[in-house]
C-alpha cells in the first residue's frame, strides 16, 4: 500500500465488476467498479461500501409484442467471503439486521457488500432490486447504504479518513457521521458538520436539476433517516424536501462534475446552494484491462496487423449476434453501434430521423447498425424508446439489429467489435459517457455530438468525428441529424470504403489519445491528488 496517502471508503449504490456479478444496472455502476480495480493496480488504501441485490436490476427481454419486460430470478453468490460482520439498521422503527460480505474475486479492491437476506431480518427484501420499487423502500435502500456502511466499517476496525460518495445515494452515511460525532464527541450538530465536511467528497453525476432525487421531509422521519436529527438540521443540510444532491455538497469538503463540461455544467446548475464547496472537474475513465482488448493493445504496440485484429473482434461480434439475433450481418459492411441506458436525451433514433436517407444507405448496404440498451423497469418511456429500436430492426431485418437485456458482457462485445461507435444525446445533459472511451481504446472510431468526454478527445479526422459543432439551441435535433447524415455521407463512409489507410491510422490515433488520458488508472490517481488531499 503506497504511503502517506488517506484511506479512502468509496460509497456507491451499484458496482459493475463482472457481468456475472449482477448488482449493476449501467454507467454508474460500472464506473464504481472500475475505479476498484484501478485502486488495486495501483495499490492505493481504498476499500468499497455497496449493497448486494439478491435480485439484481432486472433480466429485460422482449415480449411477442414487441415491449421489454422484466424477470427478477434470485442469484447466489458463493465466492464471497462472510466476515461475520452483522449491523443493525433502524428503518420504520424496526431494526434491520444488514449482514457484511466481503469480494475480491475481480481484482479490486475490498468491496463490503451490505444484505438484508440476513436470516432473521424483519425487511429481506430492502436488499432485493436494486433501484427497485418506490420512494419509501428507494430510503430504505439508502439507509441501508449510508448508515449500515459506516457501522459496517466501524464493526470491520476500518477508519477511512474519506468517505467519497458517488452520486446522492450514500448522503445519509454523512447523517450517521454527525450523529456518532455528535454522541460520543459531544459536539453540537454544528461542529459535527463541520467535522465530518473534512471526512467527506462528492461526485454529482446529473447534469439536469429535475433528475436529482428529491424526498418529503414526513417520509425522511417516518423512515427514520433522521437518524437522531431534528428537522430543522436535516433541513439545514438538504433543504425542504429534501434535495439529496443539495446534501451532498453540503456534507463534503469538494465535489466534483465528471468531464470538464460537466463540471461548468453542474457548477451553473447549483451555484446558488448556500454552504455548497468548489465543484470541479475530474474527467471519468476506464479500466484498460476490464475494457480493451489484450489483441488490440498488442497489435497497437507492435505496430502489425491493427486491422487484423479488429476484424477477428468483429467477427466474433457478429458470430455473438448470431446466436441471440439470428441475424447475420455481413463483416465488411460499415457497422455501427450504439448501446447504452434508455432515456430520450440520448436520442437513439436521431440516425432515423431522415428515413430516405437512412433507407438508402442500408439498403445499399453502405452501413448496419447494432442497438442494445435496458430502461428502469417502471420507465415506461424508456420502454418506448427500446421498442421502437426493435421494431426498426423488424423494418431493416438484415441491417439493424437490438439485442436484448443489456449488459456489460454485450458492451464489451460491441466497443471492441464495431467499426464506429455513435453517441447523439442532447448537449449538455451527458455528464460522461464512458462507453465512448472504451470504444476509443479499441481503435472503434467515435462519431459524436461533442458533450461529455468527447469534446476532450475529439481531434475531427484524426481521430473520430464531432457532429453538431457544439450546438445548443432551437432546433437542436434538426441541426444535429443534418450534421450526422453530412459527416456520415461525405467522411465516415468515404474513408471506410476507399482509404483503408487512413481509417487504420485514425484507429491508431484513437487508441493513442484514449489508452492512458481516459483510463481509471489517470482517474483515480486524480481523485486522491485533487479531491481527497485537498484542504477544507
Amino acid at each position: 500500500m503506497k504511503d502517506n496517502l488517506p484511506s479512502v471508503a468509496y460509497f456507491c449504490m451499484e458496482f459493475g465488476l463482472h457481468e456475472e456479478f449482477k448488482i449493476y444496472s449501467g454507467g454508474l455502476g460500472i464506473l464504481a467498479g472500475d475505479i476498484l480495480k484501478a485502486a488495486n493496480d495501483e495499490n492505493l488504501p481504498m476499500v468499497g461500501v455497496g449493497i448486494l441485490w439478491r435480485q439484481g436490476y432486472t433480466r429485460q427481454l422482449i415480449g411477442e409484442d414487441g415491449m421489454p419486460y422484466d424477470s427478477y430470478p434470485e442469484y447466489r453468490y458463493d465466492f464471497l467471503k462472510d466476515t461475520g460482520v452483522v449491523v443493525d439498521v433502524k428503518i420504520r422503527d424496526r431494526n434491520v439486521k444488514c449482514k457484511v460480505w466481503e469480494c475480491t474475486k475481480y481484482n479490486n479492491v475490498p468491496l463490503y457488500l451490505l444484505d438484508t437476506y440476513t436470516l432473521g431480518s424483519t425487511d429481506p427484501f430492502i436488499t432485493g432490486q436494486l433501484y427497485g420499487w418506490f420512494d419509501e423502500e428507494r430510503i430504505a435502500q439508502e439507509m441501508v447504504l449510508g448508515i449500515g456502511g459506516v457501522k459496517a466499517l466501524n464493526e470491520l476496525g476500518i477508519k477511512p479518513d474519506i468517505y467519497h460518495f458517488n452520486d446522492s445515494h450514500p448522503v445519509i452515511a454523512g447523517i450517521e457521521l454527525i450523529r456518532q460525532k455528535m454522541e460520543k464527541q459531544d459536539l453540537s450538530f454544528k461542529e459535527a458538520l463541520e467535522d465530518t465536511r473534512k471526512q467527506i467528497v462528492f461526485t454529482t453525476h446529473t447534469p439536469v436539476e429535475a433528475g436529482n432525487e428529491v424526498h418529503e421531509h414526513r417520509l425522511l422521519k417516518y423512515m427514520g433517516a433522521y437518524n437522531g436529527l431534528t428537522y430543522e438540521e436535516m433541513k439545514y443540510i438538504g433543504g425542504d424536501p429534501f434535495s439529496m444532491t443539495v446534501a451532498g455538497l453540503r456534507l463534503s469538503k469538494i465535489a466534483n462534475g465528471v468531464s470538464k463540461l460537466h463540471g461548468e455544467t453542474a457548477r451553473n446548475m447549483w451555484k446558488g446552494t448556500s454552504g455548497a464547496p468548489e465543484i470541479i472537474a475530474i474527467t471519468n475513465g476506464v479500466h484498460n484491462g476490464t475494457w480493451q482488448d489484450k489483441s488490440i493493445v498488442d497489435s497497437f504496440m507492435s505496430n502489425s496487423k491493427l486491422w487484423n485484429s479488429h476484424m477477428e473482434l468483429k467477427r466474433e461480434m457478429i458470430s455473438y449476434i448470431e446466436s441471440k439475433n439470428n441475424v447475420t450481418l455481413d463483416d465488411g459492411i460499415l457497422t455501427i453501434g450504439f448501446s447504452r441506458r434508455a432515456a430520450p436525451y440520448k436520442r437513439s433514433n436521431l440516425i432515423f430521423r431522415n428515413k430516405e436517407i437512412i433507407e438508402n444507405l442500408l439498403k445499399d448496404k453502405k452501413l448496419q447498425i447494432v442497438f442494445s440498451s435496458k430502461a428502469h423497469p417502471n420507465d415506461m418511456e424508456g420502454k418506448k424508446i427500446i421498442s421502437n429500436l426493435y421494431n426498426m430492426s423488424k423494418v431493416y431485418p438484415n441491417s439493424v439489429v437490438f439485442i436484448e437485456d443489456y449488459d456489460m458482457k454485450i458492451g464489451k462485445m460491441l466497443t471492441r467489435g464495431c467499426d464506429v461507435w455513435l453517441n447523439n444525446p442532447i448537449r449538455p445533459m451527458e455528464a460522461s459517457g464512458t462507453s465512448g472511451m472504451k470504444a476509443a481504446m479499441n481503435g472503434v472510431l467515435n462519431l459524436s455530438v461533442l458533450d461529455g468526454w468527447w469534446p476532450e478527445g475529439c481531434e475531427h479526422g484524426v481521430n473520430g468525428w464531432q457532429i453538431g459543432g457544439g450546438y445548443v439551441g432551437e432546433n437542436q435535433d434538426k441541426v444535429d441529424a443534418e450534421s450526422l447524415y453530412q459527416v456520415l455521407v461525405e467522411e465516415v463512409i468515404p474513408t471506410y470504403y476507399n482509404n483503408m489507410e487512413k481509417w487504420i491510422d485514425m484507429m491508431k490515433e484513437s487508441i493513442k489519445m484514449s489508452q492512458e488520458k481516459f483510463s481509471a488508472k489517470r482517474m483515480v490517481n486524480e481523485y486522491y491528488n485533487r479531491l481527497y488531499m485537498s484542504e477544507v
